[in-house]
């Protein structure tokens, strides 16, 4: 990871790029008032790189399908999911705002397609994984109605695992359980199992009815308090970050000689032939007294250089002429 622009205003640069050329007025003397010789400037760098979208949100909601977090985010926010009784109604990550008592709201992002073997792309999988990683706090919604013919402790650490296989930083994001659907529960074998469940990991529980609002109001303040206490989080450490800067000056070049052909190469030729306008006499000359300034022309002269030689100027092959 290169960077992680997550701050306003914030900027990073990616890549490098090339000194820029120096103008023809740069050139002129006293003999040569209006050169028509110019530097072009050197190239930049080029890289391939992935832009990865993470949702900004302080919350996130995770859950097998159908387990009722779109309808807890519709009742506690004014966001608008689509809500329906059967699985994967969600396939795009949505966002809430919620309002809180003292005004200061948080948001909430209801992650769908989170199911096992979502960390190697089952299901809408590794694609919205990423959008848990901003997130400070997690309230794993698990359907303890038995509606569904599920075991919500086996998802439970079903879905623990794929945080886990995709980023192991995600396995220790604070969680809290919600039971949620209490007012339908067909077993209250399910809501113990929960219960038991919670005790053992050391999670807070919170038994809720999205549908019919019952207990909502108490997981919400509570959210809101407990936002309050974590710190938010940074995707990048800082001793990792990447930072460019431009090389000093670099004056090495060296000669060898492949089958009667001089390749002169070296940073030092780099930056002179991503300067030169090849097509240009002017710049040409210019490329010549460089050349003689750097002792490049003298130690081709003393490798055996003639008239009519191949030589080999970086990704310029050109002729030699005395």
């Amino acid at each position: 990871m290169v960077a992680d622009l997550s701050k306003p205003g914030q900027t990073e640069l990616i890549l490098k790029g090339g000194r820029g050329g120096r103008g023809n007025s740069h050139f002129a003397t006293a003999t040569r008032q209006a050169p028509r010789f110019s530097e072009d400037g050197e190239k930049g760098e080029e890289k391939e790189i992935i832009l990865e979208l993470k949702l900004l949100a302080d919350v996130g909601l995770l859950g097998f399908p159908n387990v009722g977090k779109s309808t807890f985010l519709s009742i506690v926010t004014d966001a608008k999911p689509k809500i329906a009784n059967y699985h994967f109604t969600t396939i795009i990550p949505n966002l809430g705002v919620v309002k809180t008592k003292d005004g200061n709201g948080f948001v909430i992002a209801d992650i769908p397609g989170i199911i096992e073997g979502a960390s190697e792309g089952v299901g809408l999988g590794i694609q919205f994984l990423r959008h848990v990683e901003r997130t400070r706090l997690l309230l794993h919604f698990l359907d303890v109605s038995g509606q569904e013919g599920r075991n919500p402790v086996e998802d439970f650490y079903a879905i623990n695992k794929e945080l886990k296989k995709y980023r192991e930083k995600l396995s220790t994001r604070k969680q809290i359980i919600v039971a949620n659907k209490i007012d339908v529960i067909q077993d209250e074998t399910l809501l113990k199992e929960v219960e038991e469940l919670a005790k053992k990991e050391g999670l807070e529980l919170y038994k809720i009815s999205a549908a019919t609002k019952e207990g909502v109001q108490e997981l919400i303040d509570h959210v809101a308090e407990t936002i309050k206490t974590l710190p938010k989080e940074e995707l990048i450490e800082i001793e990792d970050k990447v930072v460019y800067t431009l090389e000093d000056k670099k004056d090495e070049w060296e000669i060898r000689k492949e089958n009667d052909i001089f390749i002169v190469s070296g940073r030092a030729i780099q930056r002179l032939m991503g300067r030169i306008n090849i097509e240009d006499n002017e710049s040409m000359y210019y490329l010549q007294k460089c050349l003689k300034n750097m002792g490049v022309e003298a130690k081709l002269k003393e490798m055996g250089v003639c008239e009519g030689d191949t030589v080999i100027l970086d990704d310029w092959e050109l002729e030699w002429y005395e």
